[in-house]
């Protein structure tokens, strides 16, 4: 039996997971970590905690099990979120900005107004948006004093969460492909940085990661895991996307986390959205050329739940929702659209704001719990619809993971509003699955399409709801969008 692992460090939590060939989870180890919100809009993490945690991770894991029989180890991670450290030091300059961080509103309504850039932009596959790290970089130039001093002394390198940790593990500055083109200054065409973007913005090439294929030696021998190397890295939504198999065109895969973030794969076909999806980077095996997806990306799904339970105390626990949500027939006419960091895909409103509609004297908490649960399904499927009209056809099956997964009111409610069949796979964790696996395939030398199907499936949901019943709540969710829109 070989075995293979994988860091999994994600918006909330870290982790380190170790697998087996036969896909069974077998030691693991989970730290959650705190997220500062120094005011509103303002989301940050502490990079020494990250890898901290990180590292105990590795630690716990390793009390139980003997690292070195490992063959490979991969890589995934909270994409967008952007760190500026001293390349000569490793000391971070400021905390991390995570990718729910909405300050740079301002900096983006600027570079929407500089007309030569936009075919360049065009050219990443992504809208200008506070989501992405570019205006993240713009702000902590601006705004940091350290960060400024460093940029002079020529000393400092911006990167995602994935550069922070190989740099802690190697001392070297390198992210992946698919990192890589969630930053808005990275080129899907000619996958590299963009020059023109860089220069108009004073971003020097040096102080940005080397990119690799995500299939690639990014390590061979590290301080915490000895000669096991390093031999995938991928953005957590790929890693998703790779744990279901979904190598091949076609595949769909969403995954219900902080937010909730569904994958096509369109092959090494560039596919435009005109549909507010976004397109990037599922996949590059060295030597061979990237595989892209098309994505929508919905920034407020099981973070509405914590919402419940740590701001308005309605639940003790995030799984109590459930138990609440089912003591009501059904939502009572109540809908809650999340847009606590603006609406993403579709939408791409900044200024849309969290917006409860619907409120009787009827109402009570168990209509308000079922609404913020059913937003998460609404909003699903507002980037199928996107999809189908992209891809110019409907789609039949959505293979899903993440926590909420466990949720079967909300499953249900998946499927019944989108008009699909939902699967789950047996295994929990296939995020971190699929960095492992990458990782395990790179270095194995296994052909793509020789990887035995992930279709055992724990369990699967098929609609059941009338054509009407469907198109009335879908009328009643779209006028509670365009409340949000327009909260003033």
């Amino acid at each position: 039996m070989e075995y293979f692992g994988a860091i999994d460090q994600g918006t909330t939590s870290s982790r380190f997971i170790i697998f087996d060939q036969d896909r069974n989870l077998v030691a693991s180890h989970q730290i959650e970590f705190e997220q500062l919100l120094p005011q509103p809009g303002y989301v940050e993490h502490d990079p020494e905690e990250i890898w901290n945690s990180v590292v105990t991770c590795v630690k716990e894991v390793s009390k139980n099990f003997d690292l070195s029989v490992l063959t490979s180890i991969g890589i995934t991670n909270q994409r967008e979120t952007t760190i500026a450290w001293r390349r000569s030091t490793g000391k971070p300059l400021h905390n991390a900005l995570v990718w729910q961080d909405t300050r740079t509103q301002n900096i983006c309504n600027q570079i929407l107004e500089i007309s030569e850039l936009k075919s360049e932009f065009e050219k990443t596959g992504l809208p200008v948006a506070t989501y992405f790290s570019l205006s993240k970089i713009i702000w902590l130039t601006e705004n940091i004093d350290e960060v400024k001093n460093a940029q002079i002394d020529d000393d400092i390198c911006f990167g995602t969460v994935d550069a922070w940790l190989i740099y802690k593990l190697t001392g070297e500055c390198i992210t992946d492909v698919t990192n890589a083109s969630r930053t808005l200054m990275y080129d899907l065409y000619n996958l590299d940085w963009n020059d023109q973007i860089l220069n108009h913005f004073n971003i020097s090439r040096s102080s940005l990661p080397t990119v690799k294929p995500s299939l690639s030696i990014f390590a061979r021998e590290t301080e915490i895991f000895g000669d096991v190397p390093i031999s995938a890295v991928l953005g957590d939504q790929q890693a998703s996307l790779f744990g279901h198999n979904g190598i091949f065109k076609g595949s769909i895969k969403n995954t219900y986390g902080t937010g909730c973030f569904l994958l096509c794969n369109t092959g090494t076909d560039i596919v435009k959205s005109t549909s507010g999806l976004l397109t990037t980077v599922a996949y590059q095996l060295e030597n061979e050329p990237p595989v892209y997806a098309l994505e929508g990306s919905v920034a407020i799904a099981g973070a509405s739940i914590q919402w419940l339970r740590d701001n308005l105390g309605i639940i003790n626990t995030s799984s109590d929702v459930e138990k609440l949500s089912l003591e009501v027939k059904d939502n009572g006419d109540v809908y809650f659209v999340p847009a606590f960091s603006g609406l993403f895909s579709p939408h791409w409103d900044p200024t849309a704001r969290g917006t409860i509609v619907g409120l009787t004297r009827y109402s009570n908490k168990s209509h308000i719990a079922r609404a913020v649960l059913e937003s998460v399904a609404f909003q699903t499927n507002d980037v199928l619809s996107a999809l189908s009209k992209d891809l110019k056809q409907d789609q039949l099956v959505l293979s899903v993971d993440g926590g909420m997964v466990n949720n079967n009111l909300l499953m249900q409610y998946q499927s019944d509003i989108s008009n699909i069949q939902v699967q789950a796979p047996k295994l929990n964790e296939i995020t971190a699955y699929g960095a492992a696996l990458a990782s395990y395939v790179f270095i194995k030398k296994i052909d793509l399409k020789s990887i035995p199907s992930s279709n055992k499936r724990d369990q699967t949901w098929s609609p059941n709801m009338s054509e009407q019943k469907r198109e009335n709540y879908l009328i009643s969710w779209n006028k509670a969008i365009e409340k949000a829109k327009n909260w003033l």
